[in-house]
């Protein structure tokens, strides 16, 4: 049987009114990277923040490894969780938020700090407050890989990072995983670089969760069916449409069902071009993304704007 890690029940969080976060049940594997994706707002740090324990929900449980974390110390001691605006007191310096970490974390690998300190360069000298985006985001990674810490919540841990820091946090992530497996939750929206990294995706919007499943069960779910607009129209009758495009004469649809034999051949017949969908696109159509705009420039054969327009229709 699969180990439950993390499990939340008609998890709720309102403020003031306002819902962050909405009747969340989920249930997150023990030792897998699980994806935890939505745009900003959505309500990711919110439900991080109550699964370690630092809010209170307004309705609804929590447990980890089957007990309430709240208030338990030996729970709490077992989790990690870097914000993506992470604080530190005024007068720390890297070696103070190194010393801090090696005492809060129990199994806390001080070698692995010192080889991500090196990779990322990050500076000894200046005070953390005065650290780029950039460079917070780095201590971040140090501080959350070196942690060692069985159930660990990255909250998107790349903000500033340029791409060859991007691509070692990656590999670095993989790598100590590989090695010392354990439940790592990241939050990001940054969804095609951190496709190859995760095995299972929570889809939250609007405080809600819209989609929770293995990585590969959900991009076999659906497929793209891209070519003539008119083609399209006639070709998305009576099936589960997430979402569509246009573009001129020209768009493409995303239909939530695994395709078959009969789809391909009326595809093909149509003229039609049908091909898988990447995980950023697939969270797109669960109603994430904005509509996309394409300008052609100055320099284009015409200098006009085209806009691709995402609709939503019923199954």
């Amino acid at each position: 049987m699969t180990q439950i890690a993390i499990e939340t029940r008609g998890l709720t969080r309102r403020y003031r009114g306002a819902t962050a976060l909405d009747d969340v049940t989920v249930q997150i594997h023990a030792n897998t990277i699980t994806g935890l994706l939505g745009r900003n707002g959505a309500g990711k740090t919110t439900f991080m923040s109550l699964v370690t324990a630092q809010d209170r929900p307004s309705s609804g449980t929590v447990h980890v490894n089957g007990r309430q974390p709240f208030e338990r110390g030996d729970i709490i001691d077992q989790m990690c969780f870097l914000r993506d605006n992470q604080r530190y007191p005024d007068d720390y310096k890297l070696k103070h938020a190194i010393r801090a970490a090696s005492i809060f974390y129990p199994n806390w690998d001080q070698a692995t700090a010192d080889r991500l300190i090196a990779a990322f360069r990050i500076p000894a000298k200046p005070i953390v407050k005065k650290f780029s985006r950039g460079q917070l985001s780095a201590l971040g990674i140090v501080l959350g890989l070196a942690s060692r810490s069985p159930i660990t919540f990255f909250d998107e841990p790349y903000l500033g990072l340029d791409a060859t820091a991007r691509a070692i946090f990656y590999d670095e992530l993989l790598r100590d995983y590989a090695e010392h497996p354990r439940t790592i939750i990241l939050s990001t929206h940054l969804i095609d670089e951190m496709d190859r990294l995760l095995e299972r995706v929570i889809v939250i919007d609007q405080g809600r969760v819209v989609r929770h499943d293995d990585v590969d069960a959900m991009r076999g779910s659906a497929f793209q069916v891209a070519g003539k607009a008119a083609e399209i129209d006639r070709f998305v009758q009576g099936r589960s449409v997430l979402s569509r495009r246009s573009i001129g004469g020209l768009g493409t649809a995303v239909i939530g069902e695994a395709p078959t034999p009969e789809d391909r051949a009326a595809a093909e017949a149509d003229g039609l071009e049908i091909s898988a969908v990447s995980l950023q696109d697939l969270v797109a159509a669960y109603g994430l993304g904005d509509a996309v705009t394409e300008d052609t420039g100055s320099d284009g054969p015409s200098g006009r704007t085209a806009t691709t327009h995402t609709e939503r229709s019923a199954a």
